[in-house]
């Protein structure tokens, strides 16, 4: 049980911070800048992720029959921003890694508001009073602002005051986020080995199907709004690789179930065949492109 708490309060609480401060070392004001000099980019992504995801999974979720816990668990991942993974493979499938940085970083800022008020949703309307775990709104909007603004704002200050550290350890940084990211989700995974085939069997195919869905509507959006290639591959890409560390940790550390971290843990799987898979239709041999 020590080990458990260990790993729940500690090592994912840090491990979370450090994937959003590799976030932040990639940022500067000039990517902010440029959501006010193109907002039509930012907005379209900005609606894809935190209005119509949530909705498409409520959708989803509606027509779905499973564990009230696991419902609330799809809901978590679904309101959760993008994750590190989604502006590396945006930049490997040659898309505009500015905007996905933008995105990523600009929306985990405003998690800070929407996630606890939409898990707090889910959790009125998929459980019961007796089974409904105890939420309070403000400590959720403090641990989420605690592990993800501010690592943040640390990240973007490191690279202003010391560029040529940032730049230089910018790389390790994301290596080390990679691997922080895939052990969070193993041990997710493993926590629950007992019921994790009964948990795949419910929650694998909803998760997947949202990650085809919203994809498919990122891209179908971008295209009738008018964008570029490069920026709907990374609006795209955007709603389709979440931030799953953030949902594991919101589930397990904040909400205290481990039931309701097993819906964040099988999307983070699911999500990278489906990212790959994008990647090698959009790739056509042309350089990464960060607008500015």
């Amino acid at each position: 049980m020590a080990d458990a708490n260990v790993i729940t309060q500690v090592f994912l609480p840090l491990s979370l911070a450090f994937i959003m401060f590799s976030v932040g070392l990639e940022l500067v004001i000039e990517d902010f800048r440029r959501v006010a000099v193109r907002p039509k980019d930012f907005v379209v992504g900005a609606i894809s992720q935190m209005i119509l995801l949530p909705l498409v999974a409520f959708g989803l979720l509606s027509i779905w029959s499973m564990e009230p816990a696991l419902a609330v668990g799809v809901m978590i991942i679904a309101a959760c921003p993008g994750g590190v993974t989604s502006n590396l493979m945006t930049y490997l499938a040659r898309g505009d890694t500015a905007l996905s940085v933008s995105l990523t970083a600009i929306i985990s800022l405003m998690a800070v508001v929407t996630l606890p008020l939409i898990v707090s949703f889910s959790i009125f309307h998929f459980m019961d009073a007796a089974s409904a775990p105890e939420i309070s709104i403000g400590k959720t909007v403090l641990g989420v602002f605690a592990i993800t603004t501010v690592p943040v704002v640390i990240g973007m200050t490191v690279k202003r005051l010391a560029p040529v550290f940032a730049a230089k350890f910018e790389k390790t940084a994301r290596i080390i986020a990679s691997a922080l990211f895939v052990i969070i989700i193993v041990g997710a995974i493993a926590a629950e080995r007992n019921n994790v085939v009964e948990y795949f069997i419910q929650a694998g195919p909803v998760t997947l199907t949202l990650n085809l869905v919203m994809m498919a509507l990122a891209m179908f959006i971008a295209k009738m709004m008018g964008l570029g290639t490069p920026q709907k591959t990374a609006i795209t890409l955007e709603c389709g690789l979440q931030n799953g560390t953030l949902a594991i940790f919101v589930a397990v550390t904040l909400i205290g179930s481990e039931t309701m971290m097993v819906p964040g843990a099988i999307y983070s799987l699911l999500m990278f065949p489906t990212a790959i898979a994008f990647l090698f239709l959009v790739v056509r041999g042309k350089p990464a492109v960060r607008v500015t």
